[in-house]
């Protein structure tokens, strides 16, 4: 069961690694833009469209990344104050019943959202049609790297309740 959680974090981390320099694409695209507007006194046509979409694919597709490395809001405050059995215990039940399901409807509505957009041909309505559903298979993507992350932290969790138990 380690190695499977070991696999899934190594996954994510990897994947972290390999979006995370979309920002700096992003940055020079919003720069080549702003010369335009400054030199030229135009903006480019299909810049904001294109800047859009990948500051968004990288927001979705860094969050497992994120939660594998607990950059994401929780309630530290409280979960401090209890035992490592019951912190276990309450990431068991947050994950089981808030998060995993949350995750599940992602998938199957972001799955239905990116296959009609898919089947549309859907582009975007500026001066350059630019296809918009590779932006949505990204909710795909990102909804199945975060419910591996999930499976991740519940098997540590399941692992420390064990743990705890034969102490």
């Amino acid at each position: 069961m380690n190695a499977i959680a070991r696999a899934i974090d190594a996954l994510n981390e990897g994947f972290g690694r390999l979006v995370a320099p979309l920002l700096a694409a992003i940055t020079l695209i919003v720069i080549y833009d702003i010369a335009m507007r400054f030199f030229i006194g135009r903006p480019s046509d299909w810049a904001f469209d294109v800047t859009k979409m990948l500051f968004g694919a990288h927001f979705m597709l860094m969050a497992a990344y994120g939660l594998r490395h607990h950059a994401h809001v929780e309630v530290d405050v409280l979960k401090r104050l209890l035992s490592r059995r019951r912190q276990a215990a309450l990431d068991l039940i947050g994950y089981a019943v808030f998060f995993v399901p949350f995750i599940i409807l992602l998938l199957v509505y972001g799955g239905s959202f990116f296959a009609r957009s898919f089947s549309r041909g859907e582009t975007t309505y500026g001066m350059v049609a630019i296809p918009v559903y590779p932006v949505k298979a990204v909710i795909v993507v990102s909804a199945v790297l975060l419910l591996l992350q999930a499976i991740a932290i519940v098997i540590r969790a399941f692992q420390q309740l064990r743990k705890e138990a034969t102490a």
